[in-house]
């Protein structure tokens, strides 16, 4: 992956799915001379946490390789990860021997002694519906965007166009483009300031709108695009918010100056009550009423 929004997406999903695996990325499969995008292995204590991340947390219910795409994966693109599907699969059950001792084991004979060794799942994610791909395994819809190949494959494919717009989602739609992408960073800006998905992703948005003068492999990265409009509104947010705040602030202080002219005297409580106060009416009224009420009581409202 070389481009600035195939890096993205190899990020967001390592950087998600390291809150409940344990992911990597870029893992090499020796004898191929290939390298997984992310593999990640599920953590049994993090059980909880997985299940409030919607659907990346049910594909990441398993030990998973997972490989995003830029545009809809070809026939292939798809053959090349199962490639190294099976290849990777192999090197596992190798490390498995060699930990257990039983290096000298033949690996093409089921005995009792060579140790289990779950098959990783391949999950494919692609912004479009990959057709030929679809057809060529047999791929049935299990949810909307969702398809699985035949059992013995062990494949997921993704279609990030038909996902449903949902909170579940909003991980994986933010891999997409166009209008997925611009409804995937709508959701993700209305969600509260606390929210998981913000603390993975805006750091991850910022980074990559920092490198928008580095070289791609795309004609246009509309990705990139998509990313710095969105950091630009949300910096925009962040100095109107910061310009309100600061009127807000002032607006306090003015109400505390009026009390303390006047000789009125404002407990701990009542000041960081004032201080706190964000909303410019309320603030205008207590100011006029500092101004000439006798009492704190008559100034702020519901003080008794």
């Amino acid at each position: 992956m070389h481009n600035r929004s195939d890096q993205f997406a190899k990020s967001l999903l390592r950087d998600g799915l390291s809150l409940v695996t344990a992911a990597q990325t870029e893992v090499e499969v020796l004898a191929a001379t290939q390298k997984i995008d992310v593999f990640s292995v599920p953590d049994p204590a993090r059980a909880a946490e997985r299940a409030r991340m919607g659907l990346l947390g049910e594909l990441a219910a398993e030990p998973s390789l997972f490989e995003p795409f830029h545009g809809t994966p070809s026939l292939r693109q798809v053959r090349r990860c199962l490639r190294k599907q099976l290849t990777w699969h192999h090197e596992l059950e190798r490390r498995a021997r060699a930990a257990a001792g039983a290096a000298a084991l033949d690996e093409d004979v089921d005995a009792p002694t060579q140790p289990a060794v779950d098959f990783p799942a391949l999950v494919v994610i692609g912004r479009g519906r990959p057709e030929t791909v679809l057809d060529a395994y047999r791929c049935e819809p299990v949810q909307p965007g969702v398809y699985h190949a035949v059992p013995g494959l062990v494949m997921r494919v993704i279609v990030l166009a038909e996902l449903p717009r949902t909170r579940g989602t909003l991980l994986l739609r933010l891999l997409g483009a166009g209008r997925v992408l611009r409804e995937a960073l709508a959701d993700l800006a209305a969600l509260p300031d606390d929210a998981w998905e913000k603390g993975i992703v805006k750091p991850l948005l910022i980074h990559f709108r920092l490198g928008a003068d580095e070289p791609t492999t795309d004609k246009e990265d509309d990705v990139s695009a998509e990313i710095r409009a969105w950091v630009e509104e949300y910096e925009k947010n962040l100095r109107a918010e910061a310009r309100t705040e600061g009127r807000a602030e002032e607006a306090a202080r003015a109400v505390l100056t009026a009390l303390r002219v006047r000789g009125i005297a404002v407990p701990d409580a009542a000041r960081e009550r004032i201080l706190a106060e964000k909303d410019p009416e309320t603030l205008e009224r207590w100011h006029e009423r500092a101004i000439v009420a006798p009492s704190l009581a008559e100034v702020l409202d519901g003080l008794s």
